[in-house]
């Protein structure tokens, strides 16, 4: 009787963290515009101007991503943490890109050390 409990309870925990994760990746899901480039760090005005010209991420439900940012993500993945106020971003090889993010309902804010963007749904 005891295991049974045990068990059930952590179904139901592990459902309502997939569910509040999911609530985030919804609102991530779509097509985003980069509008804005904070520098952090020195930037060249050339790679500012392709981010800001170029810089598009589209994000789909089964965990993908692709688009531009200071490079092209043809077939990366993502992954959301802690209640979807971090963002990983993995190219094609593996290498990870991490942000802490906000995601609103049409706008989303990347930031890292070296800079943060602010992109709009498309």
């Amino acid at each position: 009787m005891k295991k049974s409990k045990l068990f059930l309870f952590g179904v139901v925990l592990l459902t309502v963290f997939m569910v509040s994760c999911g609530k985030k990746r919804n609102k991530l899901v779509d097509s985003w515009k980069i509008t804005e480039v904070e520098a952090k760090t020195p930037l060249s005005d050339s790679v500012k101007n392709d981010i800001l010209t170029n810089g598009v991420l589209t994000f789909t439900h089964d965990g993908h991503v692709n688009g531009h940012l200071e490079r092209d993500f043809t077939d990366g993945i993502y992954t959301l943490t802690k209640k979807g106020k971090n963002l990983t971003i993995k190219d094609e090889t593996g290498t990870p890109f991490l942000y802490e993010s906000t995601i609103q309902s049409d706008k989303l804010i990347l930031e890292n050390e070296e800079m943060k963007i602010t992109l709009v749904k498309k």
